[in-house]
């Protein structure tokens, strides 16, 4: 299970690197065209986010990663079954 975790992790710090790469590749004529019209500067914040994707902290989760190998994570069981069960049952009423 900790692999599948790391391999998670992974894909996403590829993605990451892969948007970066993007970001400094020339540009194509689809896109210097896109640049031209009027409407290319209006782009909402959400818009701006959703194009460079989630920020990933890589400092993090390469601590994160060192204290799951080392078997120095903490993990509250109980705590994340009551998490899944609130995000699966409906409100109880009362």
């Amino acid at each position: 299970m900790i692999k599948s975790v790391g391999q998670g992790t992974s894909a996403a710090i590829e993605a990451a690197k892969l948007r970066e790469s993007t970001k400094t590749a020339a540009p194509t004529k689809a896109s210097t065209d896109a640049a031209r019209s009027p409407t290319a500067n209006v782009a909402s914040p959400t818009a701006r986010m959703a194009a460079q994707g989630a920020p990933i902290d890589t400092a993090r989760i390469e601590r994160v990663k060192a204290a799951i190998a080392s078997g120095n994570y903490p993990v509250d069981a109980e705590g994340i079954a009551e998490k899944m069960l609130d995000l699966d049952l409906p409100p109880v009423k009362h």
